[in-house]
């Protein structure tokens, strides 16, 4: 009597250690799944964040290159770095 209830006990454990097997395994293959898609996403916005960079930094090198033919004092204070406040 004793070894069929150790038998059943150990049974009805493994039973439940497989479905939780079952349940982290699929868990898992969907949570891979949504981070290959924000990955994918991700990269797409970068790209689109890189190609929007892109005119602007044209922009202002063309009007750096405006200022040097034709100088202009607001051109030139618009095209400094602005200044880094003082450390106290």
């Amino acid at each position: 009597m004793k070894c069929v209830l150790t038998n059943s006990i150990l049974t009805f454990t493994l039973g439940v250690f497989a479905l939780f097997g079952v349940l982290f395994a699929l868990q898992t293959i969907f949570l891979t799944r949504d981070l290959r898609r924000l990955s994918t996403q991700a990269a797409a916005a970068n790209s689109a964040l890189v190609q929007m960079q892109s005119p602007a930094q044209a922009l202002f090198n063309d009007v750096t290159v405006y200022n040097k033919n034709n100088p202009s004092p607001e051109l030139t204070k618009l095209l400094q770095p602005p200044a880094k406040p003082a450390a106290k």
